[in-house]
């Protein structure tokens, strides 16, 4: 993993819902943490286990002094927000340097639009914006409003529409009226669970919205990601580049796995398909691509996941 890493210290946390937990950190030595834009995430390694999961950075870039996190108790993850959820001011953990696939595009104006946990992204790129100025709308949308993280920062800000399921058809959001047919100079960012992802970018496309225009971040795989979790029918060779090796990917392991067994250092993070800590150059065959990180233009580059995509070839070859 080629993460830079520093100790942090938890200076503040408060339970903005039920289920979700706000966290402010500072450098256990108390210097200043590394510079970031709105959109980017970090990485944590939290618990006995050395878990390290990625959080987006849902503060005002700029301040760096301190980092806030906010993060879901979801029970059917891997253990990283339990663990983060037994948390308590004072408590420390490690944090790598932020990585950002996320930021905001040159544009005349932003349209931002979040599913539940999916704001802390989001909320960065608003304050950003709201800093420089900048042209921007905001769609909030979670079950109620008992749900939502941020509401009472954002039901009177007058660049922020909030939409809670329990609340009636009326408050839902409407892409047809809420988003509408594609803007010359318009970006559009998405973020939220993979319902919410689905069909926000179906609508998008119905309506006419060029990809170029539409930006994403998952919090999880795709549900094509996740069931073959990086496996897949039939096994193929992989080779590096840099030295020749060869080895046989199964189809019960992901091409990241296998270099790993095998002692190759190779970068990894999520291990999902959704950070891009782990993408490298395709050098020879045709990869089967499986993340939800990679523009079309970075696949046809030739950029590859070894942590969840494969090969449609016998053997593809990996500048490694």
């Amino acid at each position: 993993m080629s993460t830079t890493w520093t100790d942090a210290v938890v200076v503040a946390r408060y339970d903005a819902t039920p289920r979700i937990a706000v966290f402010d950190l500072a450098r256990a030595d108390g210097g200043e943490l590394w510079e970031y834009e709105a959109g980017a995430h970090i990485d944590v390694q939290v618990g006995e286990a050395g878990l390290v999961r990625q959080y987006s950075l849902c503060g005002p870039p700029g301040i760096r002094k301190q980092y806030r996190l906010a993060v879901l108790n979801e029970p059917a993850s891997r253990g990283g927000s339990r663990a983060m959820h037994g948390l308590a001011e004072g408590d420390t953990l490690r944090i790598g340097a932020p990585r950002n696939r996320f930021g905001l595009a040159p544009a005349r104006r932003h349209l931002l639009l979040a599913g539940g946990i999916g704001i802390t992204p989001l909320l960065s790129m608003a304050q950003a914006l709201d800093a420089e100025g900048g042209d921007y709308h905001l769609h909030y949308c979670a079950r109620s409003r008992t749900d939502a993280a941020f509401a009472p920062e954002l039901e009177h800000h007058p660049r922020a529409t909030l939409h809670f399921d329990d609340q009636g058809p009326e408050q839902l959001l409407d892409l047809g009226r809420d988003l509408g047919a594609p803007a010359p100079g318009t970006a559009v960012y998405v973020c939220g669970p993979g319902g919410f992802m689905d069909y926000a970018l179906g609508r998008a496309a119905e309506l006419g919205w060029p990809a170029s225009a539409l930006h994403t971040e998952r919090f999880g795989a795709s549900t094509a990601a996740a069931e073959t979790g990086g496996g897949g029918e039939g096994g193929f060779t992989v080779r590096l580049s840099s030295t020749g090796a060869e080895y046989l990917v199964p189809e019960d392991q992901s091409v990241l796995d296998v270099l790993l067994a095998n002692g190759v250092e190779a970068p990894s993070s999520c291990g999902q398909g959704i950070c891009g800590e782990c993408i490298v150059r395709v050098r020879a065959g045709e990869p089967d691509h499986r993340d939800d990180v990679l523009t079309d233009d970075e696949r046809a580059e030739g950029l590859f996941t070894p942590c969840s995509s494969r090969s449609r070839s016998p053997i593809l070859e990996l500048e490694l």
